[in-house]
């Protein structure tokens, strides 16, 4: 992570030198588009940029968990799950999702307990509902990681979570900037027409090395044995994710 966290200053450092301007944070949203601070950038330089930045994540080895959520069918069904209460809104169920599938990841780990710190962008309206959430987990979710009758809920968690403001933490953008390229896979596969002429390629090729440092997706959208748990995320999950 130490490397990790100086190689992202130094692309910032280096993009700030290319604009002439100090560069703190990218937001990939911006900086794809070329607004902004980023309209000097054509958009071959950025392509180039984002291509070098993927190649860079492989060569690293992070490995990377995600959710997501078909907001049309969320808005329109969820409301009649058990769960609702609890979860509500589209990013309080993808956040639990993720929480759960480290969880069920690291399990066969010898000491779990507090081995995984979750950091996430800053939110003003989710942060107090999600800490109690995580604080104290509802018990329908032991069945997602196999929680045993004495085993601590979420053990692997350390404390509760904590949210950040990106301008400071490099890597909630380096997260920003591989959920960009996993959502904009996931729009196009759904039907939504691309800006230019080369881009359903290209977004697949930058997403499918995300998809590939990710995780198992046994332990995210497992395809067999799904508990009641693992099922509610599944049936709400983008089709062309379940196929990865």
């Amino acid at each position: 992570m130490h490397i990790t966290k100086k190689d992202w200053a130094g692309l910032l450092k280096v993009l700030s030198e290319i604009l002439g301007k100090e560069i703190s944070e990218i937001h990939t949203a911006d900086f794809y588009a070329g607004n902004g601070v980023w309209r000097s950038l054509d958009g071959n330089t950025r392509a180039q940029i984002i291509s070098a930045i993927f190649k860079w994540l492989k060569e690293r080895n992070h490995k990377i968990v995600y959710s997501a959520v078909d907001k049309a069918k969320f808005t329109s069904e969820f409301y009649r799950e058990p769960q609702a209460i609890e979860l509500e809104t589209p990013w309080r169920f993808m956040a639990l999702h993720i929480c759960l599938a480290l969880q069920k990841h690291h399990r066969q780990l010898k000491e779990p307990k507090g081995h995984t710190l979750l950091i996430f962008d800053k939110q003003e309206i989710e942060s107090g509902e999600f800490i109690k959430l995580i604080k104290i987990p509802p018990k329908w979710t032991d069945t997602y990681y196999l929680c045993r009758r004495n085993q601590e809920r979420l053990d692997h968690i350390i404390d509760v979570p904590y949210f950040a403001d990106s301008r400071h933490v490099g890597l909630i953008q380096l997260a920003d900037f591989v959920s960009f390229f996993i959502r904009k896979y996931v729009e196009i596969e759904t039907g939504i027409k691309p800006d230019y002429k080369d881009e359903p390629e290209r977004i697949k090729e930058w997403a499918t090395v995300a998809l590939n440092q990710a995780i198992p997706t046994s332990a995210i959208y497992p395809k067999i044995s799904r508990c009641q748990c693992a099922d509610l995320f599944y049936r709400y999950a983008p089709p062309c994710l379940l196929q990865v």
